[in-house]
């Protein structure tokens, strides 16, 4: 049998394959398939363990794993953590089976199976933590899924060397340098590799900063895109760097970039940093009942490029984040969530003003969302064609919840006032004279014309 090297096994030739046949058949496989599930079984207790002990930690009615995490995720064996464990009892058995004189079999087979399940759960776990709401999240976990498991068959069956050792001799020249496919497969393996932990470690920082946030959470989504966009950055330099790209060729591509933004790009990087400013100054907030342009909605999201408005009849407007910075935007709720509304009524001439205005007011005040304090106000707007214009001011507090509605509970209030005291509501009235003509004066006229 061949020595062992490294943390797995080496890949079988055919004449190690036909060994490792003969060695499962043997009765010392039992011995390692009892260790196997021995690890297996502690990998599966740690687990539950720590997952017990972060939900008696967690806020009471908000268990830890409402949001299933990449370690953990959903149950104890479907997140990152039980694999990576169970891989590292397994290695540590490895390291024993030769001691106690058990020939390796089992162990050949069930480490690169390990590693390759843990590459799985990881590539998955953090690319749905990081992208929830991607279609290409189910594509790449099977891509990464199938690549895997191709992988391990190639190593046990010894048939990876030969392929790399193929890779090796296809070859071409880039620059002054010699690039074989080998090496561009294995640098992109590296990058993606990067990349992965850099956006597992962004989204567990921005879970960290969102997770029961009910106050400066635009400070906390600025920290969270700042954070992503930080690591990303980082980890694209080391994935160009471990793909055996040199960085000091960055150089003139950054300068050509920053051309590229001062020409064509401007308009984006301008909302851009518009996005951080609004962010940075909390101008505009999460929650905010705004008028931008002409459209009335509610702040739902405010990303670095752009700001997501609701109105209240479900309709969707995308507002690039550098017109919320040139143009003149309504805020209702940016000191104070208070607004004032109004509307108008006319009572006939002649009415008791002086008896109408309170009983007006006590019943605007009886409206479910009308705020007592400040309280509504009737006051004598003019003197109409018809009437007395009368104007109803009152205040809410929740402009979220539409003005129509609480204009028109109002409008009924005030319509049962008057029926109730006999006011008269007056509607136009015009005063028509027919003027008519004598009889008999078309015939005279004729008459004197001689017709």
């Amino acid at each position: 049998m061949a020595k062992d090297k490294l943390l797995m096994s080496q890949p079988l030739t055919p004449g190690e394959l036909s060994r490792l046949a003969d060695d499962l058949l043997k009765p010392s496989v039992l011995t390692e398939a009892a260790l196997l599930l021995a690890c297996l079984l502690l990998a599966w207790l740690i687990v539950r363990t720590l997952r017990n002990t972060l939900d008696q930690a967690a806020v009471p009615g908000q268990p830890h794993h409402a949001a299933p995490s990449v370690l953990f995720g959903r149950n104890v064996i479907d997140g990152v953590l039980f694999p990576l464990l169970a891989l590292l009892l397994a290695l540590g058995a490895r390291k024993l089976l030769p001691v106690i004189g058990v020939p390796l079999a089992v162990f050949k087979l069930v480490l690169p199976v390990l590693l390759s399940l843990a590459a799985i759960r990881l590539t998955a776990r953090v690319m749905r933590a990081a992208f929830p709401t991607s279609r290409w999240v189910r594509l790449i976990e099977r891509t990464v899924s199938w690549l895997a498991w191709v992988g391990v068959v190639l190593w046990i069956t010894g048939l990876l060397p030969i392929i790399l050792e193929e890779m090796d001799d296809i070859t071409w020249k880039l620059g002054a340098n010699q690039v074989s496919l080998r090496n561009l497969i294995e640098g992109a393996l590296s990058a993606v590799i990067v990349l992965i932990v850099a956006l597992w470690v962004s989204a567990a920082i921005e879970s960290r900063l969102l997770t029961g946030a009910t106050t400066n959470i635009s400070i906390r989504k600025m920290a969270a895109n700042a954070t992503r966009a930080l690591l990303l950055f980082v980890g694209l330099l080391f994935a160009l760097s471990a793909a055996g790209i040199d960085l000091t060729a960055l150089g003139v591509l950054g300068g050509a970039v920053g051309v590229g933004i001062g020409f064509g790009l401007q308009k984006l990087a301008s909302n851009y940093v518009s996005g951080f400013v609004i962010l940075a100054e909390r101008s505009l907030r999460i929650g905010d009942m705004v008028v931008v342009d002409g459209f009335e909605g509610r702040i739902t999201d405010i990303k670095t490029r752009y700001t997501v408005i609701r109105a209240l009849n479900g309709r969707e407007s995308i507002v690039p984040n550098e017109m919320l910075i040139t143009q003149r935007i309504e805020n209702a709720s940016l000191a104070d969530s208070q607004v004032s509304v109004s509307t108008g009524v006319q009572v006939a001439y002649g009415t008791d003003l002086n008896s109408l205005m309170p009983r007006l007011v006590e019943a605007v005040k009886a409206v479910p969302r009308v705020l007592p304090d400040p309280g509504p106000a009737v006051q004598l707007k003019g003197f109409g064609a018809d009437g007395l214009d009368l104007n109803v001011a009152f205040w809410i507090a929740d402009p979220e919840g539409g003005q129509g509605n609480v204009r028109s509970d109002v409008n009924l209030a005030i319509l049962a006032c008057l029926n109730e005291q006999g006011v008269e509501i007056p509607f136009p009235q015009r005063v028509m004279r027919h003027i008519g003509v004598a009889a008999g004066t078309d015939v005279a006229v004729a008459a004197s014309r001689g017709e």
